[in-house]
């Protein structure tokens, strides 16, 4: 992993570890007398056409963080299939939780998370924005989007989903057949129409750089370095934004960087989750 920009955060000299196959991580405990609320719930955010699927790797290696850590809870999936709207999605997410939050959101999933952020800033102490953007989509981006929902009213949806695997994967991981069958199960599994409908919240998503410019918790920024659909220049755009960002920019790693690199994002956003805990327990 190539980390290009990282903005050290303070942590207590007392760690709570916790171990994968084969790394190793640790996050301070937060229970300073400033602390917000007794757990921090990570909230993942799967992208379009995605499932929780998305997150099998960041989903292990949280839970077990949090079979380990007294702050941590277990991480929690947000409901992307029954809203038409970005705001809907973030309210709902939202919603399904209580206390404070660090959200983890790829593509579609970190329009959500930073919509989460301007609706609760006090209650998301973090953003991990893997493989997204902040910007609403340009006259040729709305048109290309347009024209798939055009696609699932028409053909086939199986022809929608392959149509796009090759803007969703590296070349490397279009060469990898149970990845590419993972993540056209994953299309299947969401469907015409909650396609349709979460293409629909995309297209109406509205612009969050004034969000960025102004959110005080913890970020970390990540993408892979042959994203298609959401290039490294907006991820370093981000950054740039945000006042508390790491950036994080994978080689070789396409647009579905939690499939492609999941011990690389399972590790930034565990380390997203120490910086949140050591300031808010600071």
């Amino acid at each position: 992993m190539q980390v290009i920009q990282r903005i050290p955060a303070k942590v207590n000299n007392s760690l709570v570890g916790w171990k994968t196959a084969q790394s190793t991580f640790s996050i301070a405990p937060c229970n300073g007398p400033h602390m917000m609320h007794s757990l921090i719930t990570p909230v993942l955010i799967p992208g379009l056409l995605c499932t929780e699927e998305l997150f099998h790797d960041q989903l292990q290696a949280l839970s077990d963080l949090a079979a380990g850590s007294p702050v941590i809870d277990e991480p929690k999936i947000a409901d992307t299939l029954s809203h038409d709207s970005i705001g809907g999605m973030a309210t709902a997410a939202l919603a399904a939780t209580s206390g404070s939050v660090a959200a983890v959101g790829l593509s579609m999933g970190g329009h959500v998370a930073l919509e989460m952020a301007r609706l609760a800033p006090d209650r998301v102490l973090g953003l991990a924005l893997l493989s997204t953007s902040h910007k609403s989509d340009t006259t040729e981006k709305r048109q290309q989007r347009m024209a798939t929902i055009e696609m699932a009213e028409t053909d086939k949806f199986r022809g929608v989903t392959r149509h796009l695997l090759g803007s969703f994967l590296s070349p490397a991981a279009l060469a990898d057949e149970l990845l590419v069958a993972g993540v056209l199960r994953m299309a299947q599994d969401v469907g015409r129409q909650v396609f349709i409908s979460q293409q629909t919240a995309i297209l109406n998503r509205r612009e969050q750089s004034d969000t960025l410019a102004t959110y005080r918790g913890e970020v970390m920024v990540l993408c892979g370095l042959l994203d298609e659909l959401t290039p490294p220049s907006l991820s370093r755009e981000m950054a740039a934004l945000s006042t508390h960002a790491d950036l994080h920019l994978l080689p070789e790693i396409g647009h579905l960087s939690s499939l492609e690199a999941p011990e690389a994002v399972s590790e930034a956003v565990i380390k997203l989750l120490r910086r949140v805990c050591a300031r808010v327990g600071a």
